[in-house]
């Protein structure tokens, strides 16, 4: 069963997609029919199946989300303790466990299933860069 680990860097919080690196995997792999399962090894971002076409999408998520889960610096979040890296730190674990970490995407044709405005994302809650490391699986 064909696996690799993409690394994406991100910028700091945002919407990062990776659809196109998900589809080339699964199109090298010679696989018509499966799942492919994606995976992404960190407590600080998340995966998201999202609209691609229009990027108010995007900015209206990041705001909500923002919106949901201040930084803990907000006089909101003064009930926080875990602060070991910022105050961007807890907050990114709340909006992970709120979202997800796996995602399985059915494979027929040679092709991801995904609808045709879908996109697939990682979503990066933390401040600062980083390298997230994605485990896609494609199994038959």
């Amino acid at each position: 069963m064909p696996q690799t680990i993409l690394t994406l860097s991100t910028r700091g919080q945002g919407l990062y997609e990776f659809t196109g690196e998900a589809e080339a995997f699964v199109s090298a792999s010679g696989r018509e029919e499966g799942l492919l399962t994606v995976f992404v090894r960190h407590t600080s971002c998340s995966l998201l199946i999202q609209e691609n076409a229009d990027p108010d999408v995007r900015t209206d998520l990041l705001t909500f989300f923002r919106r949901l889960v201040p930084p803990a610096s907000d006089p909101d979040m003064s009930w926080v303790v875990h602060r070991a890296e910022g105050p961007d730190d807890m907050p990114a674990h709340i909006k992970a466990a709120l979202t997800q970490v796996s995602i399985g995407i059915p494979v027929a044709d040679g092709r991801l299933t995904l609808g045709t405005w879908q996109g697939l994302y990682l979503y990066e809650h933390r401040d600062r860069p980083h390298r997230r490391e994605i485990v896609l699986h494609l199994s038959s």
